[in-house]
């Protein structure tokens, strides 16, 4: 059992979320036990603001911050901290701290590269909503949120697998920092879910004075600098790629179950027996 204050960061998408149904209902006996023992559960995710504020009801997690876009920016509820966040402006009803520019900025990036990459990507905004829907098998209301992007823009690979990595070099050269996600590559700037949760704990620290111990989940690519960033490191099994490869070896899980089930039965063995 951790004694310290535990504060956890998860991806929600094949993570807290079911990677093909979106389900969650696994992991509620959890979700209720963290909320009994006032434990901190924050979304670190690729979804959007707008994505995030109809999750947090559902999931019932108002309470709490949420990281956005891979780690472009921190939303926190009033009365979260005692005080005002260190550099956080009033947002959108929340404390927000953002870590890159905004989404124009990569949209005129991606037109640079287009010519050399003609009709082997496609993103968002050339996206319809219909297409997001067949992308990502969200409803059409999920897929218009998802759309809705503040700091970067997903990219979904057309062609060969080795060209691939000839785009992820074209971005890179141009000052982009690619993340791979579960179905996307996301463009955006030197920004990640790691950096983000490292700013939360230290401002947790600094405001409550008292030692954190981080656990993060997630079962993508896109996880890795969380993973890495936290105490604690929970890899959760994916039905269509591997865990993500750490450099850590220290105080890392690897859920036998998939999804929520895997989420579920990792953080009983931490917290609860």
């Amino acid at each position: 059992m951790i004694e310290q204050q535990v504060i956890i960061f998860t991806d929600m998408d094949g993570t807290l979320l079911d990677h093909n149904t979106y389900s969650f209902e696994p992991a509620i006996p959890v979700l209720e036990k963290l909320h009994a023992k006032k434990i901190p559960v924050l979304p670190t995710t690729s979804k959007t603001f707008v994505e995030l504020l109809e999750l947090r009801n559902t999931l019932d997690l108002t309470s709490s911050p949420f990281i956005v876009e891979n780690g472009a920016a921190v939303y926190i509820p009033h009365g979260f901290f005692a005080k005002k966040p260190t550099g956080t402006v009033w947002q959108d009803g929340f404390w927000c701290k953002s870590f890159t520019s905004n989404k124009q900025y990569w949209l005129k990036l991606l037109e640079k590269v287009k010519a050399d990459f003609g009709g082997e990507f496609t993103h968002f905004s050339e996206m319809s909503i219909e297409a997001i829907c067949d992308a990502t098998g969200l409803n059409e209301a999920d897929a218009g949120r998802a759309a809705n992007r503040q700091y970067g823009e997903p990219v979904l690979w057309l062609g060969e697998a080795h060209r691939k990595d000839a785009f992820l070099k074209a971005v890179k050269d141009r000052g982009a920092y690619p993340l791979e996600g579960g179905r996307f590559i996301h463009i955006c700037g030197d920004c990640n879910k790691g950096n983000a949760l490292t700013w939360v704990v230290n401002e947790y620290v600094r405001q409550c004075e008292n030692p954190v111990t981080s656990i993060a989940l997630g079962d993508g690519n896109n996880d890795i600098a969380m993973l890495e960033a936290a105490d604690i490191a929970v890899r959760i099994t994916s039905p269509s790629h591997p865990p993500p490869t750490l450099q850590k070896q220290e105080y890392v899980y690897t859920s036998t179950h998939q999804g929520p089930e895997g989420w579920a039965e990792v953080l009983n063995q931490l917290l609860f027996q």
